[in-house]
Formats: structure tokens, sequence, C-alpha cells
């Protein structure tokens, strides 16, 4: 049965993917994501509903446009099949609910961003400020709690005081990116923001020990560390956290 509820969602989760690769590509450059439809970011063709396809065109194409041969970004093929994963992963963990809808919107976000932030190195305001308060909305409708409001303050709060200590360190894009990770998480985002930070790490030290003390000049972007905090706190933050509490609580 699950096998079967994993397959309904995952195709539709190509298609919000497949969306999702238009805002991506066409926020940060301050373009329309309802006009033009589909075209190519190189040559500007329209792409026919049969190039369309999520992932399936572009293995077809061999990862390149009908038109001009110019290579299709990785970022495509990468955020639909990202998305279409996240949102069954959310359908199978929490169901046929409210609270899917929720997690669901959460991780459509935390794919864009960090897509943006790779590509681009911003966090468009037009895609999390909204994207937060429609999940605090809907969250608390779902399951009315102060926790949500409270977390979103407290996880932004705690990356603007670290923002304002070390200037170069953090980005304001961060900071609102955790106002989202609190609406969704709760009681988790001090564990995700947690999370975030130790995997940071690991480039870190990388970019270290290869350029020494150069590497303090070498940004790297630090949404998509909290969204993988983020993600890892949705689908295990509770386990993780008591585990947590007993061992040092």
């Amino acid at each position: 049965m699950e096998a079967v509820l994993a397959t309904l969602v995952f195709l539709p989760g190509l298609a919000v993917g497949s969306f999702l690769t238009v805002v991506a590509s066409r926020v940060p450059l301050r373009r329309s994501i309802a006009r033009p439809g589909s075209a190519c970011m190189s040559c500007g063709t329209s792409i026919a509903w049969y190039d369309n396809v999520p992932l399936l065109s572009f293995l077809v194409l061999r990862g390149r446009c009908r038109h001009c041969r110019e290579r299709i970004p990785w970022r495509e093929p990468a955020v639909e099949l990202t998305s279409a994963l996240l949102v069954t992963a959310c359908v199978l963990t929490f169901g046929l609910t409210g609270t899917a809808a929720v997690a669901a919107l959460s991780c459509a976000t935390l794919v864009v961003v960090t897509a943006t932030d790779l590509e681009h190195r911003i966090v468009p305001n037009r895609v999390v400020l909204p994207a937060a308060a429609a999940v605090l909305a809907l969250h608390t409708a779902v399951s009315p709690s102060a926790e949500w409001a409270l977390a979103a303050v407290g996880a932004s709060g705690a990356l603007f005081l670290v923002a304002v200590a070390y200037p170069g360190g953090l980005g304001m894009g961060d900071v609102k990116l955790a106002l989202l990770m609190g609406a969704m998480l709760g009681r988790t985002a001090p564990l995700a923001l947690m999370l975030a930070t130790l995997l940071a790490l690991v480039p870190s030290v990388i970019l270290l020990a290869r350029h020494g003390a150069r590497a303090r000049k070498l940004a790297i972007p630090f949404a998509p560390f909290l969204a993988l905090g983020s993600v890892i706190a949705l689908f295990a933050g509770d386990p993780l956290l008591d585990v947590y509490l007993r061992a040092f609580g």
C-alpha cells in the first residue's frame, strides 16, 4: 500500500519540482514566474510540452536544449527529483494530513533557497518571507500552539545575533530563512541549527586544509546546510532530541 501511495505522490511531486525550477531560475533574475511560459533560458525558445516532462525530457534531450543545443543546467533535474522525493517522504511520514502539507511546503521552499544560494549566493526575500508566513499560519491552524511563532522568532533571533557579532559570517537571508525553520519545526528548530553548523564545518575544514589562512576569505553558502539540518530535524528531530536530552540533560 505504501508503494502505491509513494508512486501516486511522486509523480505530482515531480510536477511541483518542475515549477520550483522556474522559481529558482527566474526569481534571482527578477523575472516573472508566470510569464512567459516555459522557455530556454539561453535562446528564449518556448519549450513544447513533450520537452517539458520532468526528468524524462532531460534524459531524452541528453541535457541540451532541442533548439540551441545549449546545456540545460543540472540544477533543473536535481530540483525536480529532490522535490519529488521530499514531498513523497512528507506524505509517507505524516500521511495525507495538514502536517504533511506544512512539511511539503516547507521542503519545497528549502529546495528553492538551496538552489538560489548555491548558484547566486542569495536567499530571495520574495520566496522565503511569504513561505515563512504561510507555513506559520498553516501550522498554527493545523496544530494550534504558540510553539511555531516562538520557535520562528527564537531561531531567527539567534542567527541575527550571530550575524551582528560576526558580520562576514552570516547574511540576513540566513536570518530570514530561520523564520521558516522555526515555523516549520517548533521545538526541534535549535537541533536543526546545530546540525547545520556541524555540517558546515566539513567544507570549512577542507578549505582550511587546502588554502590555509586564505580560506577565511572563501565564502561558503550556509542556506544549503540550514536546509539539510531542517530536513533531518523534520524527519528525525524528536528521537534525536530525546537522545540528546537523555545524554546531556
